[in-house]
């Protein structure tokens, strides 16, 4: 894998930091766009009437676009290269947002989340393009810190996007589920009208933003990186590889990566969700999500500042995972407050994980890092699967209880982080 190594000349210096730069708006806009489930969950609750499973859909149509997209996203970056790549991506994002109009209109909930899909598959080429290029930007040691920045980025967008999306959508709506039990079947239909007639103005500015964006990028001097070429220890080492299924650090990373992110979608789609479930007004309850984003950012400020000085990348995964054992278990026994407390600290201990768990798994792949970083772009479909999964144990326990889906999930990932990444054959 090619690398840019840190230098001293001003001028190779800024050649990094303006490509970093522009990486780092991609990572707010899409930020901002991926957190607004943890509203709209929620919110298409209540505007759809539908049950807890029904709603967790709104996750699962949007992750699992990343599936769906991972090989034509590799086929897209290989065809228009990075940068019209990622253009393309904020295109295909900008019409999902157009398609919760006609959504809002008719308060179609398939509409929803068709417009969902599409956004998360537009995200699906905006991820495999930047992640990598974020890493092959620099040395290898420090990638976690350069991913930290970037997670600063997402997140401080998200901690934004709740509370932005949520005043508009959740305006009063504690005291409308109050008039809507009072109501019949045909009584609530206005009063609904309204209610999903809220995401449109957000959702158009939403669109408008994205267009401008892509036009950004395309004419921007974001350079192109070569990931094709191998330095000769890697190409070496590598010279009898013919299949990426020959990397099992990577197959690992890839399950690993699929279990973290289920686990940090859960942790803030649901947070607000929980909240009401503990007897917490929606009112109060949407400011959740953003407090589990601003421990995402502390934890990202920790490894910006300690990643590689002090503690090196598997080793902050290992304690992030226990971290998150820790806060899970503290969330399923306690309850209330304390217990919303614990899931928002999730946000501290999934932080690291992204920006530790992309360089270990991509490491050594060399000219098989494309295929690589669309692999690991495919596991980003947790966020279907687990918040789903999550919705039906609602059903058939608590809110409360169901956390205890998180529990295996974090016991993988210290698994990976103190012995899978290392395995090579």
């Amino acid at each position: 894998m090619q690398e840019l190594s840190p230098v001293a000349d001003k001028t190779q210096k800024s050649a990094i930091l303006s490509p970093i730069a522009i990486i780092g708006a991609l990572f707010f806009i899409f930020g901002f766009v991926t957190w607004l489930n943890s509203v709209l969950v929620p919110y298409l609750k209540i505007a759809c009437q539908l049950n807890n499973l029904e709603s967790y859909l709104v996750a699962s149509a949007f992750y699992i676009a990343y599936l769906v997209m991972a090989a034509p996203s590799a086929w897209v970056l290989k065809v228009f290269g990075f940068k019209k790549g990622m253009a393309i991506g904020l295109l295909i994002m900008s019409v999902g947002a157009v398609i919760f109009i006609p959504a809002a209109l008719t308060r179609t909930y398939v509409f929803f989340l068709a417009g969902l899909f599409v956004q998360g598959a537009g995200l699906s080429i905006l991820q495999t393009a930047s992640n990598p290029y974020v890493v092959v930007l620099g040395p290898v040691e420090s990638a976690a810190r350069r991913i930290s920045i970037m997670g600063i980025c997402n997140k401080f967008a998200g901690a934004i996007a709740p509370i932005a999306l949520g005043s508009v959508a959740l305006k009063n709506v504690d005291q409308l589920k109050i008039t809507l039990a009072t109501l019949s079947p045909a009584a609530k239909i206005p009063l609904l009208n309204e209610l999903a007639s809220r995401v449109i103005v957000p959702y158009i500015c939403i669109m408008a933003a994205l267009i401008v964006l892509a036009v950004l990028i395309y004419f921007s001097t974001l350079p192109e990186i070569n990931t094709e070429k191998e330095d000769e220890s890697t190409a070496l080492a590598n010279t009898n590889k013919t299949s990426i299924f020959q990397f099992p650090h990577l197959l690992l990373g890839v399950l690993a990566l699929f279990l973290y992110v289920g686990a940090e979608v859960l942790s803030a789609d649901s947070i607000i969700g929980y909240g009401s479930s503990q007897h917490i007004l929606l009112s109060t309850a949407k400011f959740f999500a953003t407090c589990t984003m601003i421990c995402m950012i502390v934890g990202y400020f920790v490894g910006i500042f300690c990643i590689p000085k002090y503690i090196s990348q598997n080793a902050a995964l290992v304690v992030s995972a226990i971290l998150g054992f820790i806060f899970s278990v503290l969330a399923v026994v306690t309850e209330g407050y304390v217990s919303v407390f614990c899931i928002a600290l999730l946000g501290l201990a999934n932080a690291l994980m992204w920006p530790a768990l992309w360089p270990l798994a991509l490491n050594g792949l060399g000219k098989f890092t494309k295929t690589g970083a669309s692999l690991l772009v495919m596991g980003i479909a947790g966020g279907a699967v687990i918040p789903l999964l999550y919705g039906h144990l609602i059903d058939v326990f608590t809110a409360r209880t169901a956390y205890v889906i998180l529990l295996p999930i974090y016991l993988f990932i210290l698994y990976y982080a103190a012995w899978g990444h290392k395995v090579r054959r």
